[in-house]
C-alpha cells in the first residue's frame, strides 16, 4: 500500500505564517501537518505502508531547500520508502496527483494535505475504491457526491445547484492506481480542462461510468487548517485527541517560575516560562521564553518571546517578539510587535 500526498499550495489563506513555510509543513501540537496526516493513515490503515509520495511546489512559490529532506525523514519513520515530486504549475487536483505518475500504480491512498481527520479507514474489498466525505452546510465550495444503494453515482465539482450536501475532504484509497494514472494521461493528452484545471473528479466520473465501484467514508472529525481561526481550532482538537489519548506533550525539560502550565497543552524543549499561565489548548514550540503572561488557546511556533501579554485565539509564527495588550493576534515568522 501507498500513501500519495499531493501539498503543492503554498496556503494564501493562511498569510503571513506561510510566506516562509508552506501550509503542510505548519506545526502543529509539534508536528508539521503533514506528518501528522501521513501518521493517522497510518495507523488506522490495515495495510503494511511501503511507500509515501509527497507531490510538493518549486522553490519559487515558497517551498525551503530542505523540504524534500524533511518529508522523506517523515517517511523514514514511518519504516516506508520515501519520493517527493515538484508540481512546477498549478493546473488542478488530477495533474497534481499526475506529478507522482512513477508511483500512482497498484493500491493507494491519496490524502491531499489540506486537512486532519478522524476516520473509519477499513477497506472494502469489493469495491475499486473508497471515497471519503463529510456532510457539508455549503455545498457549493466542495467538489460533493451523490449515492444509491450505498455506492456513489455522481461526481460534481462545487455544484451551483443544490445536487447533495456530502462533500468530498480530499481522501481517496483505490484498488488500482494505474487505472487512475491512465485516466488523468487521457485527460492531460486531450487538454479536457474544467476551470482551466485537470480535476480529479472528471477522473472518478469516467471510471465510474467504465463499472468502477466506489464506495462513501464518513469521518468522524474533520479538522481545516485553511485559515488562522480554524488553524487555532485544530490546534485544540489535536491537543485534546492527545491528551485524551494519555500523551503527555510537555517536555520535561521546562523551566517554571511562579507559573502554570493547565492542561492539555505541547511544550516544547527549552522553555522558560516566568509569572505566567499557560492553557488549556496551547502548543508553544521549543527556545521560547514567556514572561508575565496568560495565554489560552493559541498555537506558537519556536524561538519565541512573548511578555506582558494576554493572549487567546493567537497564531504567532517562529522567532517572533510580541510585547503589548493585542489578544487574537496573527503574526508570522520573525515579526515584532510591541
Amino acid at each position: 500500500m501507498k500513501i500519495i500526498v499531493p501539498m503543492a499550495g503554498i496556503g494564501s489563506r493562511l498569510r503571513p505564517h506561510t510566506l516562509t513555510v508552506p501550509k503542510p509543513l505548519t506545526v502543529i501540537a509539534g508536528k508539521p501537518i503533514v506528518q501528522r496526516l501521513v501518521e493517522d493513515i497510518s495507523s488506522v490503515i490495515d495495510e503494511e505502508i511501503d511507500e509515501i509520495a509527497f507531490i510538493i511546489g518549486p522553490a519559487k512559490k515558497g517551498f525551503p531547500e530542505n523540504t524534500t529532506a524533511t518529508l522523506l525523514q517523515i517517511a523514514n519513520e514511518l519504516g516506508a520508502k520515501g519520493n517527493v515530486y515538484v508540481q512546477e504549475e498549478a493546473l488542478g487536483t488530477a495533474h497534481a496527483l499526475f506529478c507522482a505518475k512513477n508511483s500512482l500504480f497498484g493500491p493507494c491512498v491519496v490524502a491531499y494535505a489540506d486537512t486532519l481527520f478522524k476516520a473509519d479507514f477499513k477497506l472494502d474489498a469489493n469495491a475499486d475504491g473508497a471515497i471519503w466525505v463529510k456532510q457539508v452546510a455549503d455545498p457549493s465550495a466542495f467538489g460533493v457526491v451523490k449515492l444509491d444503494n450505498g455506492f456513489i453515482t455522481d461526481f460534481v465539482e462545487k455544484p451551483q445547484e443544490f445536487v447533495s450536501d456530502l462533500a468530498i475532504i480530499g481522501i481517496y484509497y483505490f484498488k488500482d492506481g494505474d487505472r487512475v494514472r491512465n485516466e488523468i494521461q487521457y485527460l492531460i493528452d486531450n487538454d479536457l480542462k474544467e476551470n482551466n484545471e485537470y480535476q480529479l473528479t472528471n477522473v472518478l466520473e469516467t471510471l465510474k461510468s467504465e463499472g468502477a465501484k466506489f464506495i462513501p467514508r464518513t469521518v468522524n472529525t474533520w479538522m481545516d487548517c485553511g485559515k488562522k481561526d480554524p488553524t487555532v481550532d485544530t490546534n485544540k482538537q489535536v491537543l485534546e485527541f492527545e491528551y485524551k489519548a494519555g500523551n503527555n506533550l510537555v517536555s520535561k525539560d521546562v523551566v517554571l517560575e511562579n507559573s502554570e502550565i493547565i492542561q492539555p497543552c505541547y511544550i516544547g524543549k527549552n522553555v522558560v516560562l516566568k509569572n505566567t499561565k499557560i492553557g488549556p489548548y496551547v502548543s508553544l514550540g521549543s527556545n521560547s521564553v514567556i514572561e508575565n503572561a496568560a495565554i489560552t488557546n493559541s498555537l506558537i511556533q519556536s524561538n519565541v518571546t512573548i511578555s506582558n501579554a494576554n493572549l487567546d485565539n493567537a497564531m504567532i509564527g517562529n522567532h517572533a517578539k510580541f510585547n503589548g495588550k493585542f489578544t487574537s493576534v496573527s503574526i508570522g515568522d520573525y515579526t515584532e510587535l510591541t
